[in-house]
């Protein structure tokens, strides 16, 4: 259900219960819809970023948000642009001393992604690409996926997406949306200790990344939390969310300073 703010602006209307404000992953989807055409009477892309912790589930969040997006329009109009695909190479990081730290803020080429997320915002009739990152290479790949003239909407997703400071302050304002997904720290542990020893480590050395990195690096995201439209908190395949500084969540997507 749907209703629209003084400006004109479609807000969200979500359903209310005892675990916060419910809103499905169809709602998000046509949510997404609604703004992008207003993006496109523009002559932009809509984007939208989800920000939260490492192993959140935010790229599964937003490849299950592309695939409903892009089931209700009949055709790909949407597409992810992870922030992941902007590591820096490992032979930098070793150059630097800094691969023992990689996946931390000054580890990535946060202005090379901020330029490429305007550019591709700015250009809908153009085709770009943008890199994506291979886990098993644990490297990225360049051009691992394109937007195209009919993609209208951009799903970005990466942890720093609303850091205040630094070349990561020139993103948030680049957002349509903003959603941060909100998973306990004790959760995310196990969740990270998976990944690190699927990706070859040992059970020793994926705790002491997880610990000594990770949940480091979660206290710091959480601190940007408050420059996100709305927190999500994933719960048995729903999403119950709190509004950032309304009462409700009812909102219009309008971008936070």
């Amino acid at each position: 259900m749907y209703d629209v703010d003084t400006a004109g602006e479609p807000m969200l209307k979500a359903v209310a219960s005892s675990d916060g404000t419910q809103i499905s992953l169809p709602g998000l989807a046509r949510y997404l819809l609604i703004r992008s055409s207003g993006a496109t009477a523009e002559g932009r892309r809509l984007v939208a970023g989800i920000v939260g912790p490492p192993a959140a589930g935010k790229s599964r969040l937003a490849g299950r948000l592309r695939e409903e997006v892009n089931r209700r329009a009949g055709r790909v109009v949407a597409e992810i642009a992870p922030m992941d695909g902007f590591h820096l190479p490992n032979e930098t990081l070793d150059a630097a001393g800094s691969r023992a730290r990689k996946g931390e803020p000054d580890t990535f080429d946060a202005v090379g992604y901020a330029e490429l997320l305007a550019r591709v915002r700015g250009s809908v009739g153009e085709t770009v690409g943008w890199p994506t990152f291979d886990r098993g290479l644990d490297a990225p790949v360049p051009a691992g996926v394109s937007f195209g003239p009919v993609t209208t909407i951009v799903i970005t997703e990466g942890n720093y997406l609303l850091l205040p400071d630094g070349p990561w302050a020139a993103v948030r304002g680049l957002l349509d949306v903003a959603w941060y997904l909100d998973v306990d720290a004790e959760r995310l542990r196990p969740r990270l200790l998976r990944r690190h020893v699927r990706g070859g480590r040992t059970p020793d050395d994926a705790a002491i990344k997880a610990d000594a990195s990770d949940l480091q690096n979660a206290v710091l995201i959480a601190g940007t939390r408050h420059r996100a439209d709305v927190v999500l908190r994933p719960a048995e395949g729903r999403f119950y969310c709190r509004a950032v500084s309304l009462g409700t969540c009812n909102y219009s997507g309008h971008r936070r300073a």
